[in-house]
């Protein structure tokens, strides 16, 4: 596997929790109270700086819990995006090892 893959392997991770970070917006400012803590829904560069460090350490599986998903769909999103965040990186991880052993091999 080579530099460029690797690279790319990474920048889609990130677009993973990009992606997620336009959903949560998306029912937070539909939905109100679907998170706790997330901020006044007033200030939209709050709740989008906050929807951005929510989504990425739901996909990074830290879960702090100073920002909770409340509304079943939010809890739903979160837990769709913990689930990618598990996968993800395995996958990857067991593909780099295997193209790793087949250049080994021939």
């Amino acid at each position: 596997m080579n530099y460029h893959r690797v690279i790319g392997a990474i920048l889609l991770y990130l677009d993973i929790g990009v992606v997620f970070v336009a959903l949560f917006c998306f029912v937070a400012l539909l939905v109100p109270n679907a998170f706790n803590g997330l901020g006044p829904l007033q200030d939209n560069l709050s709740v989008a700086g906050n929807s951005i460090y929510f989504s990425f350490v739901t996909l990074t599986t830290v879960g702090y819990g100073d920002i909770v998903p409340v509304h079943p769909f939010a809890r739903g999103l979160a837990n769709v995006e913990a689930i990618i965040g598990q996968l993800y990186p395995a996958t990857l991880l067991a593909r780099i090892v295997t193209l790793e052993i087949e250049n080994h091999r021939g």
